[in-house]
């Protein structure tokens, strides 16, 4: 019963996260096909940054479904692809940090996480081998 109970519950997940990706990238594009469009033609109103952003959010949207499809299908947590997607999460906000905003404190600890990631990455795959 239990088993049945994750596997639906994943099943039920993996279905949410297809239309939050779906929504983002119609997002995406409306936001794109908005900022190309307004003038003058073909720039920018916002930052690239924060279209960046969009396209990482899709991108990290697609490993959590990846991660929840490994469990439906290895019945377990993949360490390796949890660490990587959690990579990709500390990158997209490395990417679109705002110095102006932030202290040295925050990118230093956002340096720690990278770091500490990076480490537990290398140590997962070196351990598969």
């Amino acid at each position: 019963m239990l088993h049945w109970l994750e596997g639906t519950v994943a099943k039920i997940v993996s279905i949410a996260l297809i239309i939050v990706i779906f929504f983002a990238l119609f997002d995406l594009g409306y936001t794109v096909i908005q900022e190309l469009s307004m003038e003058p033609i073909g720039f920018f109103k916002s930052t690239l940054l924060e279209i960046f952003g969009l396209f990482l959010n899709i991108l990290i949207a697609l490993e959590l479904l990846e991660n929840v499809q490994a469990y439906l299908d290895h019945q377990g947590v993949q360490v390796q692809l949890v660490v990587a997607t959690a990579l990709i999460a500390v990158a997209r906000k490395l990417i679109i940090f705002d110095f102006a905003k932030s202290s040295g404190l925050d990118l230093l600890g956002l340096a720690a996480a990278i770091f500490s990631l990076s480490i537990s990455y290398w140590l997962v795959r070196q351990l598969k081998k």
